[in-house]
């Protein structure tokens, strides 16, 4: 066969490559169009891993470079998640822009995600709720204060579920109107975790702390009000947005300070193979009924990374507990788990299982 019979065989395979990825681009918009519905996040590593050991497979099979094949995929890959990501994206946070919550938002969906600041974290579970946005961020724990005990009591009353999860280090600033020097500082302005978070701080400053609903919603507050006394806490990004003034930096009172944050959906996600499961749960009031649990986790070689327990609000004395483990609902050691549990318990709700976070 010559050499141009040759290149028109590979002009005609690249005809069809470029006709199958043209329909592989269409399949992606569809998929695209209904994690939207479902309020699925775009990322889905598990689904990825499993393309990419599938390539790897088939690449054997045609006695081809392995990582070559997978490197292509990789792009191709990347092409189609941007393709779902032109579809707009909208996440409901609660606080006003520059929160810490927005920041969350642009690190998990990416910079051209769409936000709807919220007043509260009602307000944040009612807009998934609703369909106003696909999505809505809270925070759940940080590593200073502690477990959010609000954001726990609205995940046991709401039909959402957790499809995600990620870590966002917190660095605090004192924040003023321009010109403000630090020792005429009388008052101080921030949510009350962020205000329990710097608590050796503002002892020093000797100032009085006023807990307000936002972060940056309190530097907002002291521009609009021109406030030449006060200062407010909260991220240097916020300063940035508001044309304010730094006074001080990383003013929480350890430098390993952590907020973690759930992503909420309609639906959870699928496994990804490094999962973890939340569950919330009542057992009932006899000796050992907890333990038991706990030893079906152990027995089934179920790591548990949180417990905790919370008032049932329905009658004294009486708990819920929350507890995270790692795995996912649908993998069989956790099922079972889970299985036992319903059996064993009073109450058991499955808050959704997610992607560990990174």
């Amino acid at each position: 066969m010559s050499l141009e019979d040759l290149r028109k065989k590979i002009d005609k395979v690249d005809t069809e490559i470029v006709r199958l990825m043209g329909e592989r681009i269409r399949i992606t918009e569809e998929v695209g169009e209904e994690k939207k519905k479902q309020g699925r996040q775009i990322e889905d590593l598990g689904r990825e891993k499993r393309i990419l050991e599938n390539i790897k497979r088939l690449a054997r099979d045609e006695k081809l470079g392995e990582e070559a094949m997978a490197s292509i995929y990789r792009q191709i890959i990347t092409v189609c998640k941007d393709i779902q990501k032109t579809e707009e994206i909208v996440v409901a946070f609660q606080g006003e822009i520059g929160a810490y919550s927005e920041e969350v938002a642009f690190n998990f969906f990416g910079s051209s995600v769409q936000v709807k600041p919220c007043e509260s974290l009602e307000d944040v579970f009612r807009a998934v709720e609703q369909g106003e946005t696909q999505f809505g961020i809270i925070p759940i724990e940080n590593s200073l204060e502690g477990s959010i005990s609000q954001a726990y009591d609205l995940l046991l009353d709401s039909v959402l579920m957790v499809s995600g999860e990620i870590e966002l280090r917190v660095g605090h600033c004192l924040i003023a109107n321009p010109g403000t020097r630090l020792d005429l500082i009388k008052k101080v302005y921030s949510h009350p975790q962020a205000l329990g978070q710097c608590k050796a701080f503002l002892k020093q400053l000797g100032c009085e702390v006023i807990p307000t609903y936002d972060t940056a919603g309190s530097v907002k507050m002291i521009k609009e009000k021109g406030i030449t006394d006060g200062g407010a806490i909260a991220s240097p990004r916020a300063a940035e947005i508001y044309g304010m003034e730094i006074l001080s930096r990383e003013i929480e009172d350890n430098p390993i300070n952590f907020t973690r944050f759930f992503i909420l959906a309609k639906q959870d996600s699928p496994p990804s193979g490094d999962d973890k499961t939340s569950v919330v749960f009542s057992v009932r009031h006899r000796p050992g009924a907890l333990h038991e649990f706990l030893k079906e986790l152990a027995d089934r070689n179920i790591n548990l990374t949180k417990i905790e327990s919370r008032p049932t609000r329905q009658k004294p004395w009486e708990y819920n507990f929350y507890l995270d483990f790692e795995g996912h609902r649908e993998d069989k050691a956790p099922r079972g788990a889970l299985e036992h549990l319903r059996d064993s318990s009073i109450f058991v709700k499955v808050l959704g299982s997610y992607p560990k976070a990174k």
